[in-house]
């Protein structure tokens, strides 16, 4: 059997190993920032790169993912704001359905508009259940999405939403605080989920240090992305690796 980048998130889950994701925005980094954030990355053993924003008016993806790709071997996911970013020199795509909202565009509409082109574009698809969680502050995301986040209290609903993803056939639960979150999705929520699913769980939004992605980590999530606190302090890279993989549960 193909040893896929899914099957490699899975074997890390079962092995109790957590894995850090750099989310880098096509619209703010140039060639040589792109350099520099790779540069950092593979020094400090990251696992992925996500790439992809809310917007990306820039028409750099391609580009920015080419970059990466000559420079490293860490496997490069889009992570898609609209049905148009798509790179076929990306390895994986997580394909997103937005579970959380009730916004049929984003559950089901913008996918049937993107089957043709994802099929062709030979990327690995991660179909992916969405959840945007209130961080405290509006958020690009909420606005373009036009869905009303998770409540950051509403443990439950949280649960109940991952669950219903993971049995309508989502390989992957990403909850999303959202990039300027003033916090980031609360521990008890994490572990609520966590402990509801068996499908790998990955959290982002109001990262800001190695406590808080340490934390994150040991309260369930598999997979930390950090984009915006690496966008003002690309130095973080480093701390927040070693705190992601300090965490890790390693099963005998």
């Amino acid at each position: 059997m193909k040893h896929t980048l899914y099957h490699q998130i899975q074997e890390r889950k079962i092995a109790g190993r957590k894995s850090f994701a750099v989310l880098i925005d096509p619209d703010k980094v140039n060639e040589a920032t792109t350099e520099q954030l790779v540069s950092l990355a593979v020094e400090s053993g990251i696992d992925y790169f996500f790439v992809g924003g809310s917007l990306v008016i820039s028409n750099n993806l391609d580009e920015c993912i080419r970059q990466i790709k000559v420079s490293c071997s860490i496997p490069v996911i889009i992570f898609p704001g609209s049905h148009s970013q798509i790179s076929r020199y990306a390895d994986a795509l997580l394909y997103l359905s937005m579970i959380s909202g009730r916004n049929p565009e984003l559950l089901i509409g913008q996918h049937v508009v993107s089957a043709p082109s994802v099929k062709q574009s030979g990327l690995e698809i991660m179909p992916t259940g969405y959840m945007v969680i209130d961080g405290g502050a509006p958020t690009t995301v909420s606005y373009i999405s036009n869905a009303t986040p998770i409540p950051a209290d509403k443990n439950d609903i949280a649960m109940c939403t991952a669950m219903a993803g993971e049995m309508l056939g989502m390989k992957l639960i990403f909850m999303d605080a959202g990039s300027g979150a003033k916090s980031p999705i609360t521990n008890s929520m994490i572990e609520k989920v966590a402990s509801h699913i068996e499908v790998p769980l990955i959290t982002g939004g109001g990262i800001t240090t190695p406590e808080k992605a340490y934390h994150n980590c040991r309260s369930g999530a598999d997979i930390v992305v950090v984009g915006n606190a690496i966008e003002k302090d690309a130095s973080l890279i480093k701390e927040l690796s070693d705190a992601i993989h300090s965490s890790a549960k390693v099963k005998a």
